[in-house]
């Protein structure tokens, strides 16, 4: 891969191409340079030529899909971009790299490569209707079995095999046509030839450039210790975006999780199996019934958690559950899972499906194992108990071990860039480089180009009642948000830290909206859960085209990755500061030991936590030089608590109103103003690139 006109550094390449009569601005006139921009392109130049690592804070607007492309492009080497979502995985193949690559005149093959569960399974999809690919049941919903013909149709024209081709497709579906790693049957498949998971990764093994998302990203070391090529070790530089959410992601893999679910899958998929390839070669039923006998038994134990929390796990059961009477159900559910184990290892060379299940059924054995024992210092355990099954999982505190192993396995060096719009609220961007324990990489700060205070305005009720009145507190957020989509003809986002606050101000928005009829010009009041995310944001997009307001309250995923540009949204309402809850287990372990590096708990996690939750959401609204609006945090603590300026600090420069007075006018200005200004349907823009 041969790209560099000349020997020149690469820097003066990259300044090249974002010179006002350079190759972008030709290829792009519309596009204007951006000063941050341009030295955030520097700054990845100079950390590939040293082959360096670099932390960049790239605010909204700045364009950093551009600034770091652009350089990696130009670099020469073999380049692997990682992604938190599929979303920008998919936007930076589809429209990014083409782009680029045609601008810049470079003949390079990209590649995108996502996780197994992404593409079809060739093998699944032949065996679906033979009882013993969905938990011994074949599928007989006339809905599903449409799909199912819709898919297999597809499947004789598709080159990907990548499930994103067929939108829509309902969520139980999936699992039917898709393999994981447990369930795969490797060489033995009759389809390993034409399997597009072994495709999809060659082509990215071969690829110039290849974008992967962050789940993949770890789990390339592992497999290369399972025999299978890997991608990182032949990268030259290596690009994590939306890099905020690499620790939870790289916890999330390196932890196990062990679900009563998946003993009883296991017992139903073994079910099917043994009695198509070895009935009457061993008691099977007796077995299998046995087993889920204990794993129900072993349910019953944890009726007095609670569901929907973390439960605290520290010593040798989980909080609220006897010791004595955990332990022995689960050695029991052990001793049923050890004699299946035994007696598919006696029939296993009778067929693959059985072999397959034996070390499926060796491998939960595995886990249960290192449940009974005491957890290791280094990490964290707890248990999830939902209506019908247990989940446990153990965790470690950090993301640093893992990421450090991954980095410095190449033999060859490597250049390293991590950056996303929010990456801390200090100009040292310790809460990212301490985590993922990079206290040697550059940092960069880039401010967003919007004029915030301008385009926005902050307001804090100070009428708003204490947080922990969860009731009142909201129903006041409501009728907040009520006042706001009132005045606006809709247009507002609401954005909540629990799942119990989300339930409640929707119905209340629900109720009032839907009482008042017409009243108010017709709004409609959308609420998380109740549609798919994708559905709910498209309609909100589109404002009142319908003649109809739009008020979306939502929580979770939506705090960030979205973007509604233009007057669709004007008014953003948070109910409180998103403080993570301090009762939770992972909280608990990582307060515990920043308290042994002798640092403050508070200040230098919760706070921290804290502020880049708030900037991620507050970040919805302005996306765009021409957006206007207003956020409103209906939480007195921003104002009254002594770390409230430390969050304010993080926030962008708005205007902060104070009263209901303030707030008021400003409604309705902003309420005038887009009856008087037609906004354009394509935002102007810089060299951005995605945000």
């Amino acid at each position: 891969m041969s790209t560099m006109p000349s020997s020149r550094p690469l820097a003066e390449h990259v300044e090249a191409a974002f010179a006002p009569e350079g190759w972008l601005a030709r290829g792009l006139p519309q596009l204007r340079p951006r000063a941050g921009q341009q030295a955030m392109a520097q700054a990845v130049a100079r950390a590939i030529d040293d082959a360096a690592t670099l932390v960049v804070e790239a605010g909204t607007g700045v364009g950093k899909t551009f600034a770091y492309l652009v350089p990696a492009l130009l670099s020469g080497r073999k380049v692997v971009i990682s992604t938190a979502t599929k979303a920008l995985q998919d936007q930076l193949f589809e429209r990014d790299l083409p782009q680029l690559l045609r601008l810049l005149c470079l003949p390079l093959r990209a590649a995108r490569l996502k996780g197994r569960s992404s593409y079809l399974c060739l093998h699944r999809l032949a065996h679906i209707h033979q009882g013993k690919m969905h938990q011994g049941r074949t599928p007989h919903d006339p809905q599903v079995l449409r799909h199912i013909a819709q898919v297999q149709q597809w499947a004789l024209a598709t080159t990907a095999g990548d499930m994103a081709e067929l939108p829509g497709l309902p969520e139980v579906l999936l699992p039917l046509v898709t393999s994981t790693r447990s369930n795969c049957v490797g060489r033995d498949c009759a389809f390993w030839d034409a399997c597009h998971v072994n495709r999809a990764r060659a082509q990215a093994l071969q690829a110039d450039v290849c974008v992967v998302n962050h789940h993949l990203f770890f789990a390339d070391q592992q497999l290369q210790e399972e025999g299978v090529a890997p991608l990182l070790p032949q990268a030259g530089v290596v690009i994590v975006d939306e890099a905020h959410q690499l620790n939870d992601t790289g916890v999330q893999f390196a932890g196990v999780t062990l679900s009563t679910r998946q003993l009883l899958g296991f017992a139903r998929d073994a079910m099917a199996v043994t009695t198509e390839h070895a009935r009457g070669l061993r008691p099977w039923l007796d077995l299998l019934v046995a087993l889920e006998h204990t794993v129900q038994q072993w349910c019953a134990t944890a009726a007095a958690v609670p569901t929907g929390v973390r439960q605290s796990w520290l010593a040798d059961a989980p909080q609220g559950i006897a010791p004595v009477q955990w332990q022995t159900q689960l050695h029991t559910v052990g001793r049923s899972l050890r004699l299946i184990w035994q007696a598919l290892d006696s029939v296993q060379e009778v067929a693959p499906a059985l072999a397959q299940l034996q070390t499926r059924a060796g491998q939960l054995l595995q886990t249960l194992a290192l449940f009974a024992r005491p957890a290791p210092l280094d990490s964290v355990r707890w248990l999830d108990r939902h209506a019908r099954h247990l989940v446990l999982t153990q965790a470690p505190l950090t993301v640093a071990p893992l990421l450090q192993a991954i980095m410095q396995a190449p033999a060859t060096p490597q250049a390293w860039v991590f950056t996303s719009a929010t990456l801390g609220d200090s100009d040292d961007l310790q809460w990212f480089t301490r985590t993922c324990g990079l206290p040697d990489a550059r940092t960069l700060r880039v401010a967003s180009p919007f004029d915030y205070p301008t385009q926005a305005r902050l307001y804090v009720p100070p009428d708003a009642p204490p947080v922990l009145t969860q009731a009142a507190h909201s129903a006041f957020v409501a009728r907040l948000a009520q006042e706001g989509a009132q005045a606006l003809g809709g247009r507002t986002l609401v954005l909540t830290t629990t799942l119990k606050a989300l339930e409640a101000i929707g119905a209340q928005l629900q109720q009032q909206f839907g009482q008042a009829g017409g009243l108010f010009g017709g709004i409609d009041v959308l609420v998380q859960g109740q549609g798919s995310k994708h559905a709910l944001l498209e309609r909100f997009r589109q404002g009142t085209e319908q003649g109809r307001g739009c008020v979306l309250v939502a929580s979770a995923t939506f705090w960030e990755g979205v973007d509604i540009a233009g007057d669709a949204l004007q008014l953003l309402v948070i109910d409180k500061l998103p403080f993570v809850p301090p009762d939770d287990p992972l909280v608990q372990a990582r307060s515990q030991q920043m308290q042994g590096l002798g640092l403050n708990a508070f200040t230098d996690y919760l706070l921290p936590e804290a502020a880049m939750a708030l900037k991620q959401g507050v970040g919805r609204l302005i996306r765009s030089e021409t957006d206007q609006g207003m956020v409103a945090i209906a939480d007195t603590r921003l104002l009254e608590k002594t770390y409230g300026p430390r969050l304010l600090a993080a926030l962008p420069p708005m205007r902060l109103l104070t009263t209901p007075q303030a707030w008021q006018a400003a409604l309705q200005r902003l309420g005038e103003e887009e009856e008087a200004v037609q906004y354009p349907s394509v935002r102007p823009s810089g060299l951005r690139g995605s945000e």
